[in-house]
């Protein structure tokens, strides 16, 4: 028997290492981090606007048995939840009970649009989808390639220079917001959501490349190296042009900028995440030997106000 706490505005200590045990657990059965990092950031400093967690244990006891997180967009919200790899395949009750009371608290905040970000979806997932009402969304590939790049293609005719924090962030959030001005994710970064990346063990200035054109950042390739203990993994973290460079192949050039750096680095596998719908880029990816690995998968459902 399960039973869902309140819902969490603020995650207390005790809150967040419980979850965080549900996590691991999840991830080693998985191999893949439960929750995107956008929402771990918001974990493990306890929630900040538009933040909710919903929380479900075994009725006398305290081991957390399924977990989902909600957040709020500038025009949709986001939810993704875990269950325990120990219940998962016994029943659906979890899962189609958390996200029910995720989806009552969009309700009565006014509603809107809303996707539910599943990685490496199964049959399982889809059936607690079509339960609550979801349609199918949104697909994101995940695709990896080897490294170094052959040498002809390796060869580059643009300048870089590193990102300096402190000098760069109000003009790349600039370029950033009309870069991904229709990305519900990406386009909506502020100061905060920069600074909280820059203030991860991970964030390397010198990974973070920048191209001047005539007036400024017109392109960046920001690049993201993952430790996960065994081999390191290279991740085109996020590449961006200004809509006037759109065209001229500095897309193209950023990212082979981007993959040099990091097998110059030593890395020698490369990934990064795609929307399936942006074929310019899916092309170009593929054109540099990118193969997809995975896909991840929105749900959708547009949840109306309960405010009278």
């Amino acid at each position: 028997m399960v039973h869902l706490v309140e819902v969490k505005r603020r995650m207390g200590e005790e809150d967040i290492a419980a979850v965080s045990r549900l996590l691991r657990a999840a991830e080693r059965v998985d191999d893949h981090a439960p929750l995107g990092e956008h929402k771990w950031l918001d974990l493990v400093q306890g929630g900040r606007a538009g933040f909710a967690g919903f929380v479900a244990r075994e009725a006398g006891h305290e081991r957390v048995v399924g977990y989902a997180q909600l957040a709020k967009g500038t025009k949709s919200w986001s939810i993704e939840y875990v269950i325990h790899p120990s219940i998962r395949h016994s029943d659906n009750g979890v899962a189609i009970a958390l996200l029910q009371q995720a989806l009552d608290e969009v309700a009565v905040d006014g509603g809107g649009p809303v996707h539910l970000w599943v990685p490496k979806p199964t049959a399982r997932h889809n059936e607690v989808a079509a339960t609550l009402g979801f349609d199918r969304g949104r697909e994101l590939y995940q695709m990896t390639r080897s490294l170094p790049l052959p040498e002809q293609d390796s060869i580059v005719a643009i300048d870089t220079r590193s990102f300096e924090p402190g000098r760069d962030e109000t003009e790349w959030l600039a370029l950033n917001r009309v870069a991904f001005s229709e990305h519900p994710e990406q386009g909506a970064w502020d100061i905060t959501t920069l600074l909280d990346r820059e203030a991860q063990p991970w964030f390397d200035p010198e990974g973070f490349l920048l191209h001047e054109g005539d007036n400024g950042i017109d392109g960046f390739c920001w690049t993201k190296i993952h430790d996960d203990g065994d081999d390191l993994i290279g991740e085109i973290y996020v590449i961006g042009i200004s809509p006037e460079a759109r065209r001229t192949g500095l897309g193209k050039s950023l990212l082979i900028r981007g993959l040099n750096y990091l097998a110059h680095r030593d890395i020698h596998v490369a990934m990064l995440y795609v929307d399936a719908d942006n074929t310019a880029a899916v092309a170009l990816y593929l054109s540099l030997g990118f193969v997809i690995d995975h896909i991840d998968l929105a749900y959708v459902i547009t949840v109306e106000s309960a405010q009278s």
